[in-house]
C-alpha cells in the first residue's frame, strides 16, 4: 500500500493510466517471420491514422479550420503509400518492423531538414511527430494522451498541470494520483471542481504502478492499494456505497438556506473553472460562483489568446447558467506554474513572485481589455462582478478599475447594452492588501480572501514544496488576523468580503471564518453541502467568541484543538 494526500474525496477501484512518455528501444530482431513482422507494422499503420482521426476530432471543437489542417498533414503522411512501400520494402529484406519503421521515418526527418525551402523545414517536425506515434503503435507502447482516453481509468502521474487537468474527461476518469503536490496544488483544486478522487503526494507510484495494473484509490484515507485481493475490492466497495449514501444523504439541504441557529445567513458559492461546472455548483446547493478561473479559458486555447467573441460566450453561458445568482468573475490569473502554449514568459528566479495575475495584466493591456470587454457585454445575461487578482497597492486597483470604466463608456457609445450593477472588487492574496483593507474598501465593492496564496506569501512558504508543506497552516493565529482585517476592513466602509481559497471548504475553518463575519464562503461544489450542515448547526455569537479565542492563540496546532471541540 502507498500513502499520499487526499486532495479530492470519494473511492476509485480501476486500471491504470500512466501519463508518461514511452522509452522507444529499437531492436532488428525478426522473432516470428517476415509476414509477421509486416502484419505487425500494418496494424501500427492502421492504428496512428484511427489516433489521428481521434484528435481531430475532439481538437474541431476548439479550433479553427486552418489549425485543424496540421492534423491532415499528418493523416497525408501517414496514408502516404511511398512511405509505407518502403517500409515493407526494408522488412522484406529481412529487418524488424521497428528497425525498418524507424530507418524509413530517420531517412525522410534527414532529407526534409536539410531542404532550403522553409515550410518543407518545418514539415520535419511534423515527421516526427507522425513517425513517433508510428513507431509507439509498432512497439505496442502507449502514448499518453488524455483526450484518447475512452475507458474508465484512474490517472497516474509524476505530477498534473493544470492543461493536462482541464483535458480530463470525467465520464472515463475515475480518479488521479500524482507523486507530487498538496491539498492546495492545482492538480487537487481541479480535481475536487470535477468532483473526481484524488490522492496526490503519492512517493513512488511512478516505479511501482504499470498500465493496465489495478488499484484501489482511497482519497478519504488518503491510501493507494496495488492489485487488491477479491476481499479488499469487496471492502472499499462498501466504503465507496457508504460515501456516496452519505453525500445522498445531504442532497436534503440543496434548496435550504444557510442559517445558524441564531438566524445569520451567509452564502454558500462554488468555485468553477468554466461553463461545465455550472450544473455541478447548481445541483450541490450553491448560491452564486464564488470564483469562476477564466485563466482555463486561456490555457484550453492552443496557438492565442482567446477572442472577445470565444470569452463572451463562456461568460455569458455561465452568467445565464446560474440564474441570476451571483457570479464572481476572476481576470485573468497567468504565470508561476499556469503556463500558455502561444506566450512565453520570462525566466524568473521566483516566478510566483513576478511576472503574473495583474502585473501581467496591467502590461499587456491589449489582452486585459480584450476580456473586460466580453465580460461587460455578457453582464446583462446575469448578475455579474469582477475581481482583480493579486492586488498590491491601491495605485494597481485604481488603474485596473480604470481601464474596466473606460472599456464600459467605449461600449456604451458603441450601442452595446451593459449592466448598470456590476461589481468590481478584488482578491486579497497579499499580506499588504490585507493589513490595508479598510483604505481598498473606499475604492472596491467586495474583497474576495485567496488564502492558498495569503498562507504561502504570510508563511514565506511555496505551497508546492513538499519540504516546506508544514508551514501551510490555515488555522495559524497570523492568518486568522490578517483574515479578521480583511473583513473588517470590508465591513467599515459597508462592503461584502467572501473567500474563494481552499480554506473556505475546510470543515475545521467554517466555525472560526464564521465568527470572524465571513460574508460569503466559496468552495468546491462538492464541499457545499458538508459546509451547509456544519454552518446551520452553529450559534453565529458563539463563534464570534470562539474566533476572538482563536486569534489570541499562539499556533495552530492550539486553533485546531478550538475548532475540533467546537464541531464535536
Amino acid at each position: 500500500m502507498l500513502k499520499g494526500i487526499a486532495a479530492s474525496s470519494g473511492i476509485a477501484i480501476g486500471r491504470v493510466y500512466k501519463l508518461q512518455a514511452p522509452v522507444i528501444e529499437v531492436f532488428n530482431e525478426v522473432k516470428e517471420g517476415i509476414e509477421k513482422e509486416k502484419e505487425r507494422f500494418k496494424k501500427a499503420l492502421e492504428k496512428t491514422i484511427d489516433d489521428i482521426n481521434k484528435v481531430k476530432q475532439r481538437a474541431a471543437a476548439n479550433l479553427s479550420k486552418e489549425e485543424l489542417a496540421i492534423f491532415d498533414a499528418h493523416l497525408m503522411m501517414a496514408q502516404d503509400p511511398e512511405f509505407e512501400s518502403q517500409v515493407v520494402g526494408m522488412i522484406e529484406e529481412g529487418n524488424s518492423a521497428d528497425h525498418s519503421t524507424k530507418s524509413v521515418s530517420d531517412m525522410m526527418i534527414s532529407m526534409f531538414e536539410s531542404m532550403e525551402d522553409a515550410y518543407f523545414k518545418e514539415r520535419a517536425a511534423d515527421i516526427k511527430d507522425v513517425s513517433y506515434r508510428l513507431l509507439c503503435n509498432v512497439l505496442g507502447l502507449t502514448i499518453p494522451d488524455l483526450t484518447l482516453i475512452d475507458s474508465e481509468v484512474i490517472v497516474v502521474a509524476s505530477d498534473l498541470t493544470p492543461s493536462d487537468t482541464a483535458q480530463l474527461n470525467k465520464q472515463y476518469t475515475l480518479g488521479f494520483a500524482t507523486e507530487i503536490g498538496g491539498r492546495t496544488s492545482h492538480s487537487a483544486i481541479m480535481a475536487r471542481s470535477l468532483e473526481i478522487p484524488a490522492v496526490v503526494g503519492v512517493k513512488g507510484i511512478m516505479d511501482t504502478v504499470k498500465n493496465g495494473d489495478l488499484i484501489i484509490l482511497d482519497a478519504l484515507e488518503g491510501n493507494i492499494i496495488i492489485n487488491p485481493s477479491e476481499e479488499e475490492i469487496k471492502e472499499y466497495n462498501l466504503k465507496k456505497e457508504a460515501f456516496l449514501e452519505e453525500k445522498k444523504a445531504l442532497q436534503v439541504l440543496v434548496n435550504e438556506k444557510t442559517i445558524t441557529l441564531d438566524g445569520h445567513q451567509v452564502d454558500l458559492a462554488g468555485n468553477i473553472g468554466g461553463p461545465k461546472d455550472v450544473e455541478g455548483v447548481l445541483n450541490n446547493g450553491g448560491e452564486g460562483v464564488g470564483l469562476f478561473r477564466t485563466e482555463f479559458l486561456y490555457m484550453n486555447s492552443e496557438n492565442d489568446f482567446p477572442t472577445e467573441e470565444e470569452q463572451f460566450n463562456a461568460y455569458k453561458a455561465v452568467l445565464e447558467g446560474m440564474q441570476g445568482k451571483r457570479v464572481v468573475v476572476r481576470t485573468l490569473d497567468i504565470g508561476g506554474d499556469k503556463k500558455l502554449n502561444y506566450f512565453t514568459f520570462p525566466e524568473e528566479m521566483n516566478p510566483f513572485l513576478g511576472y503574473r495575475a495583474i502585473r501581467f495584466c496591467l502590461d499587456r493591456t491589449d489582452v486585459f481589455r480584450t476580456q473586460l470587454r466580453a465580460l461587460i457585454r455578457a453582464s446583462v445575461y446575469g448578475k455579474l462582478c469582477i475581481m482583480f487578482p493579486m492586488i498590491a497597492t491601491i495605485k494597481e486597483f485604481l488603474d485596473a478599475k480604470a481601464i474596466f470604466l473606460e472599456e464600459k463608456e467605449k461600449l456604451v457609445k458603441e450601442g452595446v447594452k451593459v449592466s448598470e450593477n456590476i461589481e468590481v472588487g478584488m482578491m486579497v492574496e497579499i499580506p499588504a492588501a490585507a493589513i490595508l483593507a479598510d483604505e481598498f474598501a473606499k475604492h472596491a465593492d467586495f474583497f474576495s480572501i485567496g488564502t492558498n496564496d495569503l498562507i504561502q506569501y504570510s508563511m514565506a512558504a511555496d505551497r508546492m514544496s513538499e519540504k516546506v508543506s508544514y508551514l501551510y497552516q490555515p488555522l495559524n493565529p497570523s492568518i486568522l488576523r490578517l483574515i479578521k482585517l480583511t473583513i473588517d476592513g470590508a465591513h467599515s466602509q459597508g462592503k461584502w468580503a467572501g473567500m474563494c481559497g481552499e480554506m473556505a471548504g475546510d470543515a475545521s475553518a467554517a466555525p472560526i471564518l464564521l465568527g470572524l463575519g465571513l460574508d460569503e464562503f466559496s468552495m468546491s461544489a462538492t464541499s457545499i453541502l458538508k459546509a451547509r450542515k456544519i454552518i446551520r448547526g452553529l450559534n453565529k455569537k458563539d463563534m464570534e467568541e470562539l474566533a476572538n479565542k482563536a486569534i489570541a492563540c499562539q499556533t495552530a496546532q492550539e486553533v485546531a484543538q478550538l475548532a475540533k471541540e467546537t464541531l464535536k
